[in-house]
């Protein structure tokens, strides 16, 4: 049993990578022969890896069609960065209540280390992993596991789009440096948190998170670009 439980996780983890990373081009059907070669898996544990990337929203199922990526739509998007804003707005109120001051304070030390990384580093996937572990830290300040939970599968979901709108940001500034509004944005949510301000804390987040539909289209259609002409 310990076998077949450690065969579907490792297939599942490839396969997890491989969707996140959209190796498997969005609508794209999964060629289940193939994927049992290349990861010299049997079909039961490539099936539950399946099953279990549809139930988290990585791929679909068509009955009698088999599985397929998800698509990469712009009021897809749009809604996967709204249900981010929504549970880290939840989230950082809980935590305002309910964190204790040093764990505030571990948060605020973490920022500030980062940043001594955060402005020399020039690899665009470390650099969303970077933002993300700031804001699972801060959503995990509201000591409920379930929202951390479920912003980690939002980020992974929404990760590519992320990687694609940084690379837009640097090229918009015109230099080999990246922009720090990220940073600023996060400090102005630490302050925030500080001084238990609820009000100016879910303004910074939301203010950081947020985004318009107009954008959102821009941004499907660079990811588009990239994942068929790839430049990183």
């Amino acid at each position: 049993m310990t076998k077949r439980v450690s065969s579907v996780d490792r297939v599942y983890e490839t396969l997890r990578d491989m969707a996140i990373n959209f190796d498997f081009k969005p609508g794209e059907r999964i060629n289940e022969s193939a994927l049992t070669s290349e990861l010299g898996a049997s079909r039961t544990p490539l099936r539950e890896a399946l099953n279990r990337l549809v139930a988290e929203g990585f791929l679909t199922l068509a009955k009698g069609q088999g599985f397929f990526c998800r698509s990469l739509e712009p009021d897809q998007i749009l809604e996967l960065y709204q249900a981010r804003c929504a549970i880290e707005t939840e989230a950082i109120i809980r935590g305002i209540e309910s964190a204790s001051d040093e764990a505030i304070a571990d948060l605020y030390a973490y920022l500030e280390e980062s940043e001594k990384v955060y402005f020399t580093c020039t690899d665009l996937p470390e650099l969303v992993q970077m933002d993300e572990e700031f804001h699972l830290r801060l959503a995990a300040l509201s000591g409920n596991g379930e929202l951390v939970r479920l912003l980690g599968n939002l980020n992974d979901r929404i990760r590519y789009v992320r990687i694609i709108n940084l690379r837009q940001i640097r090229e918009r500034h015109h230099d080999n440096h990246t922009d720090n509004s990220s940073l600023s944005a996060h400090r102005k949510i630490v302050d925030a948190v500080k001084n238990r301000d609820t009000d100016a804390a879910v303004k910074a987040l939301r203010s950081h998170i947020e985004r318009r539909s107009e954008e959102t289209i821009e941004l499907v259609r660079l990811a588009y670009s990239q994942l068929y002409v790839p430049t990183f």
